[in-house]
């Protein structure tokens, strides 16, 4: 990608001038700038947004069946306890959660060394009315997995994937969003009021990305999309108002 870059100086001569113009004059800034670029090119391409929105809606799918399987053998060990104490029959499995605990843990040295024996002292120390049964603990796994609020656990990917389509517009979106979290605002090295043309920001995309001329972005292309991230913002921040 480097190498892609400096052979197509020519492309970008004028955004590196206008680069060097805005931050050479700020510490560190313009290797910052340019550490963006190559970092949300690599790991935030398009083509790798398209693998990341489909582990989110496996993840979905993921988490709803673990809520289905959870709450069916829920009812399937109070079942059993119904037959334990019933039936006449009985088939020495687990009743109690500690059991469950230590069983699960023989391999673990560290449970033995730091937590068994205390655990073995509340076990015997408080009788079975003080604990949670073991479907209470798969109701729990249930409930939990079907409450999940899926999340991108950084900001970049938050911004890269929050359209339902992967395009080129992932990249620019995390980009900015890259830009924005090195801001001095919040103690980054770039500028604070820091304003890249749109000009400059089509030139970077198409050769970060190795756009082909029919997938090129131009300096329109970027300027309808700020405005419509401007306009989601500002949409959010209404309803964010306003719902409290």
């Amino acid at each position: 990608m480097i190498d892609r870059l400096l052979s197509r100086g020519h492309e970008l001569e004028s955004a590196y001038q206008e680069l060097h113009h805005k931050l050479g004059h700020h510490p560190h800034a313009l290797q910052e700038f340019l550490a963006k670029l190559l970092n949300t090119a690599a790991f935030w391409k398009p083509e790798d947004m398209k693998a990341a929105r489909a582990s989110r809606y496996r993840l979905i799918e993921v988490n709803r069946q673990i809520a289905d399987k959870a709450s069916e053998l829920s009812k399937l060990l109070d079942e059993r306890s119904v037959l334990h104490n019933h039936s006449g029959f009985a088939s020495n499995t687990h009743y109690h959660v500690c059991e469950v605990i230590q069983e699960a843990s023989e391999d673990n040295p560290l449970f033995g060394m730091e937590i068994g024996d205390k655990l073995s002292r509340l076990h015997y120390q408080y009788d079975l009315k003080y604990w949670p049964s073991l479907s209470d603990f798969m109701d729990e796994l249930a409930q939990d997995a079907n409450d999940a609020d899926i999340e991108a656990t950084d900001p970049l990917t938050k911004a890269a994937t929050e359209s339902s389509r992967s395009s080129k517009g992932d990249f620019l979106r995390a980009f900015l969003a890259a830009i924005e979290e090195s801001s001095a605002q919040v103690f980054g090295r770039l500028p604070s009021d820091l304003k890249i043309t749109d000009n400059t920001m089509a030139s970077l995309i198409n050769c970060a990305l190795e756009l082909r001329v029919g997938e090129m972005a131009s300096a329109d292309y970027v300027k309808r999309f700020r405005q419509k991230v401007r306009e989601r913002s500002i949409r959010t921040s209404y309803w964010t108002s306003t719902s409290n």
